[in-house]
This record gives structure tokens, C-alpha cells and sequence, in this order.
């Protein structure tokens, strides 16, 4: 009886890591999808919101939050709710087109340095150490200035300065895949390097590539929003979170705290948003903390 009691309750002790994997490997996959849907709602919201949030009513200025007004509203009488959400739209846009060019030319140079050989790999190498030795800030001020900031001058200075760290872990992964057996084994055997790319290559490099580029989404973001509150990112008429952030400092001294603080908070959650979107892409990609 004894022998059938411990039979019959091995099963579920055996499968309960597996039933535990699952439901966390689930629940990892709901956050990360409920966090880009908020991201996209967003988006979206400031498309369409964008004439509205900038249309001033004077009765309205200098209102604190309220139900009708629940951000409040600025000197002009704009509902800063709308220019929020519009701001984070246009930082949103900004961070997705600089993120995805950057991402490419981490990825091009990367593969570069591993397969180009010694001279190309120590050229790359050269030029990720200099651009990480120069202050991050400081170089995507110069960056943006001299291509006339604005949107575009922006989102290339963001472009042009954030891929020096994935380029780097992109080399790292090439060259320990070029190492490996089942690549010299290819080789031997006389398969194309295309095939060999297509096959082992771009699997291994994928994962890496996917979470660096949605991690670069909020290091994107905030630069864009530093420069822009110095004034050397987008022009004042664009409703971005930096600019509402910058002009909010006149009125902090009359008391109208709501200008720079909703805002502000509003940026720090959309950051969060993409750190959980990287983080649970992150898990679920990498081998070692799949099944976590």
C-alpha cells in the first residue's frame, strides 16, 4: 500500500517544476504583451490627439488638476493631458526610428569586426572605444546641432551614439559561434557561407540582437528628452515631453507643480513600459533563463 501511495503522488511532484515553468514562462508572455499594447495605445492616442493638445482657451489657463482636466492646464489654457500623451507619442516615434538605426549599425559592424578579419576588428574595436570614451551627452548635442536638430537632426544624433555596446556583445556572439564545431564541421564539408550565416549565424546572433534593440528603446527616449530640455533637440511648436518639461520650470515658482510633475511621470512609466517589454523578451529568448 505504501509502495502505491508513493506511485501514484510521484507524477505530480515530477511535473510540478514543469507545470511552474510554464505558468512563469505565461505570465512573463502576458506582462511583456499588455506592456507593448500600452505602448502602442499610446502611439496611437497621440496621433490622434495631436491638434487637440495644441489648441489654447485662455478661460481654461492656470487650471489645477481636476475631473475635466485631470493633468490640468498650462498658461494657455492647453489640457496638459493631451500634450502629454502627444509628447510621449512624438518621444515614442523619435526612440523607435533611432533605436532601429541604431541597432543596424551595431549589427553591421559587429558581424564586420568577426568576420572581416584582424585589420576590420581592430578598426571597429577602435571606434567603439572612442565613442564610448567621449561623454555620452555631450556628443549627441554636437551631433544634433550640426545637422540642424529638429526631428531628423535628433533621431540621427540618437542613432549615431547608441550602438557601440550591442555592436559589441554582436562581435562577442559571431565570433563564438565561428569558433564552435558545428561550424568548422560546415565548413569542411563545403557548405556555402551563406548557408552557414542563414543557418548557425544569424540564429545565435538573433536573440541578442531583438533584446538589444527593444532595450535601446528607453535609453533613446531619455536622451531625446535631455537634449530637447537643454534646447538643442526639437523645435518649441512640437508637443515633446522635453520641451513641456522645459517651459514647466517658469511656473514651478507660482505653484503649478502639475505642469512638470504628471509629465514627468508619465515619461518615467513609458520607460519602465519598454524595460519590461526588454527584460520579458529578455527571459523568454535566452536559453539560460527560459525556463527559469
Amino acid at each position: 500500500m505504501r509502495e502505491a501511495a508513493e506511485a501514484a503522488t510521484a507524477p505530480s511532484v515530477l511535473h510540478a517544476p514543469a507545470i511552474r515553468r510554464i505558468s512563469n514562462r505565461k505570465l512573463t508572455a502576458l506582462l511583456t504583451a499588455v506592456s507593448a499594447l500600452v505602448l502602442l495605445a499610446v502611439v496611437a492616442a497621440g496621433a490622434i490627439l495631436a491638434p487637440d493638445a495644441a489648441q489654447t482657451d485662455f478661460a481654461q489657463k492656470n487650471l489645477a488638476p481636476s475631473l475635466a482636466h485631470p493633468f490640468g492646464t498650462d498658461w494657455m489654457g492647453r489640457d496638459m493631458l493631451m500634450r502629454t500623451v502627444a509628447g510621449l507619442s512624438l518621444s515614442i516615434l523619435v526612440g523607435l526610428l533611432a533605436a532601429v538605426a541604431s541597432s543596424l549599425i551595431a549589427l553591421g559592424l559587429g558581424t564586420l569586426a568577426a568576420l572581416g578579419g584582424r585589420r576590420a576588428d581592430a578598426v571597429v574595436t577602435w571606434l567603439i572605444d572612442l565613442m564610448m570614451g567621449i561623454p555620452h551627452i555631450i556628443l549627441l548635442i554636437l551631433i544634433s546641432f550640426a545637422l540642424g536638430k529638429g526631428f531628423w537632426g535628433v533621431t540621427m544624433g540618437v542613432a549615431l551614439t547608441h550602438w557601440p555596446s550591442l555592436a559589441r556583445v554582436i562581435r562577442a556572439e559571431v565570433l563564438q559561434c565561428r569558433t564552435s564545431g558545428f561550424v568548422a564541421a560546415a565548413r569542411q564539408l563545403g557548405v556555402p557561407w551563406w548557408r552557414i550565416a542563414r543557418s548557425h549565424l544569424l540564429p545565435a546572433v538573433l536573440p541578442q540582437f531583438l533584446v538589444g534593440l527593444i532595450l535601446m528603446f528607453p535609453h533613446a527616449i531619455l536622451h531625446e528628452a535631455a537634449i530637447t530640455f537643454l534646447g538643442f533637440g526639437l523645435p518649441p511648436e512640437r508637443p515633446a515631453i522635453g520641451i513641456i518639461l522645459s517651459e514647466s520650470m517658469a511656473y514651478l515658482s507660482a505653484g503649478m507643480w502639475w505642469l512638470a510633475v504628471f509629465p514627468g511621470l508619465s515619461l518615467i512609466a513609458a520607460v519602465l513600459l519598454f524595460d519590461a517589454v526588454g527584460s520579458g523578451v529578455r527571459r523568454m529568448v535566452s536559453p539560460g533563463s527560459a525556463q527559469e
